[in-house]
């Protein structure tokens, strides 16, 4: 049976957030939509303002909804200095501690919390295969915010309300603020080669997967705690380069070196840890629930996404990119 009520979605606004509107939208959902831009907004969704750190008037809309997905973050895409990291961690955890605070004075609150977290939790992990019952050991930046964020989301006690940790990976589908995006300028360009050595493993999911992901979570009430969100088909970069090149039907993709990514990662204020960690994670909590993929192997889903860009842009199927 299809599950019913409101959603109430913190930091909708962004690639990921859009596309669970969309998709919970299409089937019949009331969708609120925490931003701190509301005047932003546009559609069938309600938005609602918040300032993503305190507890205000938004948090009448979690009475009574039936679910609450928290998916703000200040982007990680930028120079990791001494601010950027206050305010990404900040941002995740001040949410996440407001919401649950939000949720703890409901008369009827929620009954199921998802909140984001990703697989950068995991750290560095070379070929090791990454599931929900991996010890949890890396202490760099990226791990420390992504644990903090986990630890806000279960602190307290919550005996309503089902917590579940989405643990994501790279999400692939077209949309402004999507990697997608950015990816496909490369290899269409030509760039889209090889990024260091090309051994690391890259994580990623389909955009349709997720939100299915996200649905199935919901209606399985015995789901909780970590879930890693991502395809069961983890590849080398090297492969995941390969795919896209393949899919837009691009022959030379050029690569770069680890050289070269950190002086382009130190000219575009981001860091080339986003591209040379490796993460080979796999769904495993998905997997054991039954869920079924739609789009389970790379080179599929990439052509998928790509044939859509295609559509979109009036071009014939197959052939070079334009």
């Amino acid at each position: 049976m299809a599950a019913t009520g409101t959603i109430v979605l913190a930091g909708g606004a962004g690639f990921l957030g859009r596309a669970l509107a969309e998709h919970f939208g299409a089937r019949g959902r009331r969708i609120v939509v925490l931003t701190r831009r509301p005047e932003a907004g546009a559609g069938p969704m309600r938005y609602v303002a918040w300032d993503g750190a305190t507890v205000g008037e938004w948090a009448l809309e979690l009475e009574g909804a039936a679910m609450v997905v928290n998916l703000t973050g200040r982007s990680v895409n930028c120079r990791y200095n001494e601010r950027n990291r206050a305010e990404i961690l900040s941002s995740r955890v001040n949410a996440t501690r407001a919401i649950g605070e939000a949720i703890g004075r409901c008369a009827q609150p929620p009954a199921v919390w998802l909140n984001a977290s990703s697989l950068a939790l995991y750290g560095e992990s070379g070929d090791a295969v990454l599931d929900e019952e991996t010890p949890v050991t890396a202490t760099n930046f990226s791990a420390e915010v992504c644990r903090q964020w986990e630890r806000a989301l279960m602190a307290g006690e919550m005996p309503k309300t089902r917590r579940v940790a989405l643990r994501i990976s790279l999400v692939f589908g077209r949309g402004e603020g999507s990697v997608y995006e950015t990816l496909s300028g490369l290899v269409r360009r030509g760039l889209g080669g090889r990024q260091g050595d090309g051994r690391q493993y890259v994580s990623w999911m389909h955009v349709a997967d997720f939100g299915r992901a996200v649905e199935w979570i919901e209606a399985h009430g015995e789901v909780a705690g970590p879930v890693n969100l991502c395809a069961p088909g983890p590849v080398t970069n090297s492969e995941f380069m390969r795919g896209f090149r393949a899919a837009w039907g691009v022959r030379i993709g050029l690569p770069a070196e680890r050289w070269m990514l950190e002086i382009g990662a130190f000219f575009m204020r981001t860091e080339p840890e986003l591209i040379l960690t490796s993460r080979r994670g796999v769904p495993g909590r998905l997997l054991q629930g039954g869920f079924k993929f739609d789009h389970p192997t790379w080179p599929e889903a990439i052509a998928a996404i790509v044939a859509q860009d295609r559509a979109s842009r009036g071009l014939p199927p197959g052939g070079g990119a334009a």
